[in-house]
Parts: structure tokens; C-alpha cells; sequence
């Protein structure tokens, strides 16, 4: 028996509306100046919150690294179950990750339904605003909805972050993991 090709286009279009929708995974990119000595994003977020977090003393008063830390984490976060070159290794970190993602949310006031890529762009945006000199740009970059705490109290917060142990321990974690499953990831080998 021969379908034609409009039965066929029907029944395709029919199979298509019984499959229930899925919204699609969240991406993320970081800015240009994020990644600069870096051959990729993912790299670069490697580096940085790895040796941040690994030395959480590193951001007492270093609002703009604290900001560029936490940025690189909600890249790493959406990006490192996405990514078809961790997506394999990372599925017993990323509950981690989410546990981390809500302490440092916390710590800086950060709605829990804040877009990702909204969030990386803001703190990142603070940081370049703190490395000119220019605070009142930084406070600005960090206003509500999504910083609960308004501009100047989640620039204080950066300032002065509490100890994030959830934070500290996936940073290193993701790290180690991905530089002994595929040191080409994290340029280790």
C-alpha cells in the first residue's frame, strides 16, 4: 500500500502534535573580553573560577573579579551539560552545579528565574564599569528586577562575598573532572 504524499504529510504533521513540546536548553555566550588569551569560552571560565574559587580570599575586595567569577560559573552552569564536547562527562556535576548556582544567587540577590545569559551580561558589564573607574555604570549594571538587592547593595555584596563552599567545591570539581576525563578541555594533559 502507497500513501500519498499528502496522507503522509498529514500523518508526520499528526505524530508531530502528539509529541509533547520541550522547551528548548538555555544557551549562554560570554563577551569577547572574557575569553581574550583564551582559545575558548569554556576554557577561560575553567581558568578563572577554578583559581578564584580554589582561593576564595582572592575576592575580598575584588568586586570585579568576584563579578567575572560568578558570570564565568552561570556560563559554565548552562553551558557544560549543553556543550557536545563535556555532555557525556559532566552529568554527575551538574546537580552541583545547580546546588552552587543557588548559593552564589543568593549571596548576591540574584533571582532564582533570572535569565543565564542576562545575569553574565550584567556582571560582566559591572566588572568592565569597576576596571574604568566608573562605579556609577557598576551600580547601574546591577539594578533590579533581576539583582533584588538594587545596584549598590549587590556591589557591596561582591565586594565582600561570605564564604561560598557550594561554589568553591564545583568550581574545583568541574575542573578536576574535566582535565582528567579530557585534558584538550582544560589544557591540561
Amino acid at each position: 500500500m502507497r500513501l500519498s504524499p499528502l496522507a503522509l504529510a498529514l500523518g508526520l504533521t499528526l505524530a508531530a502534535a502528539c509529541t509533547p513540546y520541550q522547551e528548548p536548553a538555555p544557551t549562554v555566550s560570554l563577551p569577547r573580553d572574557a575569553v581574550a588569551g583564551a582559545t575558548d569560552p569554556m576554557r577561560a571560565s575553567l581558568a578563572l573560577t577554578s583559581s578564584v574559587f580554589a582561593r576564595p580570599q582572592r575576592l575580598a575586595g575584588q568586586p570585579a573579579v568576584a563579578a567575572r567569577a560568578i558570570a564565568s560559573m552561570e556560563y559554565l552552569t548552562v553551558d557544560l551539560p549543553e556543550n557536545a564536547r563535556t555532555r557525556g562527562n559532566v552529568a554527575a556535576i551538574v546537580p552541583q552545579l545547580q546546588v552552587a548556582r543557588g548559593e552564589w544567587r543568593a549571596a548576591l540577590g540574584i533571582t532564582a528565574d533570572a535569565p543565564p545569559q542576562e545575569v553574565i551580561n550584567r556582571l560582566f558589564a559591572a566588572a568592565r564599569a569597576l576596571d574604568n573607574g566608573d562605579q556609577p555604570a557598576a551600580v547601574q549594571a546591577l539594578t533590579a528586577p533581576i539583582f533584588t538587592r538594587g545596584g549598590a547593595g549587590t556591589l557591596a555584596a561582591l565586594n565582600d562575598l561570605p564564604p561560598l563552599r557550594q561554589t568553591n567545591a564545583a568550581a574545583v570539581n568541574v575542573s578536576q573532572m574535566l582535565s582528567s576525563t579530557d585534558g584538550s578541555i582544560t589544557g591540561r594533559r
